[in-house]
């Protein structure tokens, strides 16, 4: 058993009951999303959208254009509210809110915040970012005084009985003992991957957008927290570019590639054994990392889209992060924890392509999209390589679900040939269990629907 004794009734994906109000779907009370309500837009005076030196509306700190515009994040029944709905529809069912000290702008926007959160089903965790003088004593007070002040809140999120707070550049801080204070109330979690540093907290985080395309040290993490009874909440990030806002700056960017980044990242959480995913971000619109929709035709050529995510385009496109973050909170969420398909986004290559279908559709986790072998030239390859330390015995393989019925002949890692049937009223999908292995090669030597090996995806699992 993984961590806390409560920790696996935060499995079933409950949305929070608010009488009155019906949610549509359940929500995933183990997807956390990294939320900021610093914004500002009142009587033509602008809060953090200027940043950079850019003068809003049209110009604007930020690499994209919210649908919004730029909003005031103290629009509750406005900008606040669809955030609200949006989140719902990404299935996330924690925001984490960025909390900068007692009497902050930050704090002032909290309980309206809660109360939209509320009403549809959200919970509230909280972000305590480095405001100036912030102590690990302070960071106590800090939590007494949020738990006091918006823990009658229906909101409020608790996982068994405790509240959830991320701490921000937890680094700047070298002595946390006085975090024991706060340890039956509290789930406080560390931003580090260094095992060495996380003495006195609850769990640990990494929020960097950009390492979560690498995941270092996560492992190693992961396995910390489970031998040590913490949360272990990887961070992950569609895309990172911050040029907009901080004019000059040398942090790298990271191109989201059309949703390919944020697929591998959440894939990289899922195998190092996540118990919950915080998403980085909603909404930090400065640093491009965002989830929120963005204006499929913004005011400039200046500002990036998201069309091409997923194959979207258009007005299409703006839902398309919120959209696969429900794919992924599923695959996190519910009873009991979906199985990692250790296939998906890896090294492939085939002997053969036609051209178009390359072997890439093949572990996209698009049941759409598909490989198709070089015509009238069988035998033919498709050869996975699932990577250090990973081994699959079972293999599923798919074709598109509307295709009609066709057996292939293939044979797995050298194998005895054999006739797989793919049938739609089955959903075209095929189960074989095999020997533990690293590197999956299938050869196909027929197909009584084409004259070419296809596949849609290939799925690896554990067992």
């Amino acid at each position: 058993m993984r961590r806390i004794s409560t920790f696996f009734a935060a499995l079933l994906l409950l949305a929070a009951t608010v009488p009155g109000i019906a949610h549509a779907a359940a929500l995933s009370t183990r997807t956390h999303l990294f939320y900021y309500p610093w914004y500002g837009n009142s009587g033509g005076a602008y809060r953090h959208w200027d940043q950079g030196g850019h003068t809003p509306p049209a110009d604007i700190g930020a690499n994209f254009y919210p649908s919004l515009g730029p909003y005031d994040s103290g629009d509750f029944s406005g900008a606040v509210e669809q955030h609200m709905r949006w989140i719902e529809q990404s299935g996330a069912g924690v925001i984490v809110y960025s909390w900068w000290g007692q009497g902050s702008y930050e704090d002032g926007l909290a309980a309206g915040v809660l109360e939209a959160a509320a009403r549809h089903g959200i919970k509230v965790a909280w972000h305590l970012e480095p405001y100036s003088g912030r102590t690990a004593s302070s960071t106590v007070a800090d939590i007494g005084y949020l738990t006091s002040r918006y823990g009658a809140s229906p909101a409020f999120y608790r996982e068994g009985g405790r509240g959830a707070f991320y701490v921000f550049e937890s680094l700047r801080i070298t002595d946390w003992t006085a975090l024991d204070q706060v340890r039956s109330s509290a789930i406080v979690l560390a931003q580090t991957t260094d095992t060495s540093k996380v003495a006195h907290f609850g769990g640990m985080y990494t929020y960097d957008a950009i390492a979560g395309a690498t995941a270092p040290g996560w492992r190693d993490a992961s396995a910390y927290c489970d031998a040590n009874g913490l949360v272990w909440a990887p961070s992950v990030g569609p895309g990172y570019n911050d040029d907009r806002a901080v004019p000059g700056n040398t942090t790298p960017t990271l191109s989201r590639d059309n949703g390919a980044t944020y697929d591998r990242e959440w894939q990289n959480a899922l195998s190092s054994n996540a118990d919950w995913v915080s998403v980085t971000s909603f909404n930090e619109w400065h640093e491009g990392s965002i989830i929120e929709p963005a204006r499929s035709s913004p005011p400039s050529s200046a500002y990036e889209t998201f069309a091409g995510a997923y194959g979207t385009s258009g007005a299409a496109s703006e839902t398309a992060y919120l959209d696969r973050t429900r794919y992924w909170a599923a695959q996190l969420g519910g009873p009991p924890p979906a199985p990692v398909n250790l296939a998906f986004g890896k090294t492939v290559s085939a002997s053969g392509s036609q051209g178009g279908f390359p072997p890439g559709n093949a572990v996209d986790g698009n049941a759409g999209s598909y490989w198709e072998s070089t015509n009238n030239a069988f035998p033919q390859t498709l050869t996975v390589d699932l990577g250090a330390g990973a081994t699959a015995g079972r293999l599923v393989l798919k074709l598109p679900p509307v295709w009609g019925r066709r057996t292939q002949t293939i044979a797995v890692n050298g194998g005895a040939p054999a006739g797989y049937v793919f049938d739609p009223a089955t959903g075209n999908s095929v189960t074989l269990t095999i020997p533990a292995q690293r590197t999956l090669k299938l050869t196909f030597s027929g197909n009584t629907g084409w004259p070419a090996g296809q596949l849609s995806e290939v799925e690896a699992y554990a067992s």
